[in-house]
């Protein structure tokens, strides 16, 4: 977010430089302009802040939760958490309906 102050405090010297006085109607428009650009910046600042203050409490939750689910569920491992991981589905065999009402073709796995 550093750009932003920094392409700010561009727009603010060259302002200065240019002599723009607030007395006059586009000076104000054009200083007001500036001055809320870095109002923004300072807001994306804070946010980008609130977010990964939020980002680490959830990577927090997330570690809990883990612990918890390990805790009720017994898993040990992740491979525990896929038990049908190794099935095998060689003894299955394909068959295809045609469905009477909405003409689609119906695929359903059947045991050999």
């Amino acid at each position: 977010m550093e750009y932003l102050y920094q392409k700010v405090s561009y727009l603010r010297g060259l302002a200065e430089g240019l002599g723009i006085e607030e007395e006059s109607k586009e000076g104000k428009l054009l200083l007001h302009i500036i001055d809320t650009l870095e109002d923004f910046a300072d807001a994306m600042d804070e946010t980008m802040e609130n977010y990964e203050d939020l980002e680490e409490y959830v990577s927090y939750i997330d570690e809990d939760l883990s612990d918890v689910e390990d805790e009720l569920y017994g898993f040990d491992d992740e491979d525990d958490f896929y038990p049908y991981e190794d099935f095998d589905d060689e003894n299955f065999e394909c068959i295809d309906f045609d469905c009477d009402c909405c003409d689609e073709e119906i695929e359903e796995d059947d045991e050999e």
